[in-house]
Formats: C-alpha cells, sequence, structure tokens
C-alpha cells in the first residue's frame, strides 16, 4: 500500500473531525443523508457525463493506482540496459536476441526487439515516444476525472446548502428549531469542500505524479535503447541513465517492475 495516500487521507479528515469536536461540535450532526446524496452522487453523476463508458470502468484501476505503492521498475530497468549495453559491446547487436525472453517489461523488451531487427534510430525513437505518449493520455483521463469531481464538488455542496435554506425558509412556523435548520443546511457545503480538497484533488495529484514517475522511467529506458544501438561505450549509457534517475544503483538491484 501507498503509505502517504493512507495517512494524507487520515490526517486530513481527523483533522477536521478532532478541530470540529474542540469547538463544541457534536459528531452526530454532520451525519445526514440528504447531503450525502446531494454531494456525493451529484458529483459523481456531473463527473461521469464527461467521461466515456470504456474509459468509466477502469475506475478501480486508477483508484489502485494512488493507493498501492509502485517502483516502476527503475533499478530493473537500469541493470538490464547496462548488460544489455555491455553484451552488444562485446559480441554485437544480435547476440541480445539470446536473452530477450529474460525481459519483463514490455517497453524494454519492444525497443531491444527493434533494435535486434536492425530497425532505423529515428524509427525506433518514434516508436517507442508514441507509446510513451499513449501512456500519459492514458493516465490523462484518470486525472482528469479526479480534477473534475473535484471542482464539481463543492459546486454540489453549495446547490445541497441552497435546496436546504429553501426548505427552511418553506418551513419558518416554528421559530425554535430555525437554527438548527440553518446549520444543517450547511452540511452538504462541508461534505462538498472537504471531498474536494481532502480526496478528489489530493488522489488526482498522486495520479500526476506517479504518471510523472512512470513516464521518467521510459524516457530513461527509451535513451538507453537509442544509445545501445548507436553502440556507445557503456560508461557513457551509465551516466546518460543516472541524469534521468537521479541516484545511484546498486550492484544488485531487486526485480520490481511495472507492466506497460
Amino acid at each position: 500500500m501507498d503509505i502517504t495516500t493512507i495517512l494524507g487521507l487520515i490526517l486530513g479528515f481527523a483533522g477536521i473531525l478532532v478541530g470540529f469536536v474542540i469547538e463544541g461540535g457534536a459528531l452526530g450532526s454532520l451525519l445526514a443523508l440528504a447531503p450525502v446524496l446531494i454531494v456525493i452522487l451529484g458529483t459523481l453523476g456531473a463527473t461521469v457525463v464527461g467521461i466515456p463508458l470504456n474509459e468509466l470502468k477502469k475506475f478501480p484501476q486508477w483508484v489502485k493506482i494512488a493507493f498501492v505503492n509502485q517502483s516502476f521498475g527503475v533499478e530493473k530497468a537500469y541493470s538490464t540496459l547496462v548488460h544489455f549495453s555491455e553484451k552488444a559491446r562485446q559480441e554485437g547487436l544480435l547476440s541480445l536476441e539470446q536473452e530477450l525472453e529474460t525481459i519483463d517489461d514490455k517497453f524494454t523488451k519492444q525497443g531491444i526487439q527493434l533494435v535486434i531487427d536492425g530497425t532505423d534510430p529515428e524509427i525506433t525513437k518514434s516508436i517507442l515516444e508514441s507509446n510513451i505518449s499513449v501512456l500519459e493520455n492514458r493516465h490523462k483521463v484518470g486525472i482528469g476525472f479526479f480534477e473534475a469531481a473535484g471542482g464539481y464538488s463543492p459546486t454540489l455542496g453549495i446547490i445541497g446548502t441552497v435546496m436546504g435554506l429553501i426548505h427552511v425558509l418553506g418551513n419558518l412556523t416554528n421559530p425554535d428549531s430555525l437554527s438548527a435548520s440553518i446549520a444543517g443546511a450547511f452540511i452538504a457545503t462541508l461534505y462538498g469542500v472537504c471531498l474536494a480538497n481532502l480526496f478528489y484533488l489530493p488522489i488526482a495529484t498522486k495520479l500526476k505524479i506517479k504518471n510523472q514517475m512512470e513516464v521518467q522511467t521510459m524516457e530513461m529506458i527509451l535513451d538507453g535503447i537509442l544509445s545501445i544501438q548507436s553502440g556507445e561505450n557503456p560508461a557513457i549509457l551509465k551516466e546518460k541513465l543516472k541524469t534521468h534517475i537521479g541516484f545511484m544503483p546498486e550492484d544488485n538491484p531487486e526485480e520490481n517492475t511495472q507492466e506497460r
């Protein structure tokens, strides 16, 4: 599990609830079905309108990405590229075919296969860059979903509050319950703002960061494959890869790859 996602949600909602209690509020007063239906279902409804059905089916996958820790196989990719570079330097590019099946990552495997097949470097670069672009566009749909929800949620909260106030102003025969009814009407606004700023928008941010991390890994792999294809010295390749990942990989990195 991605502990920062879990910890952030717990701290955010706990801070709101504890602060509310310290100010003298009763947690029971926040439990109202009508605001929940208006804000949550209204927000989801408005967001779903802009998402095609075939993309909406990926919603569980988007949530999983936000809550599951991933390494994207950076160290494994580094190790693989360095090994293949050294082998190609010593035995030639065609020798890489012997170990092609040992590559788990589809993106790396495709790139090495293009190199083995003698594909023009510009075509190799174009194909791999297209794969990166497709992945980014696929991720943007999930990011856009949560960003849209973060925008709709406060508005639906205001709508819920207005509806509550309409109900209150239409029943002024009992002045004793007026203050409680008005307070209850504002619960929808609280739900809308809290969900937007403590769940929807933070999840969108987490998806953005993980997208950047995966794209950075793929760009490193692309650079490494082009270096292998051009016959660069393995020492130069290592320095190139390090500029992408910003750390010194271990000599025996664990295998932890992301299927792309």
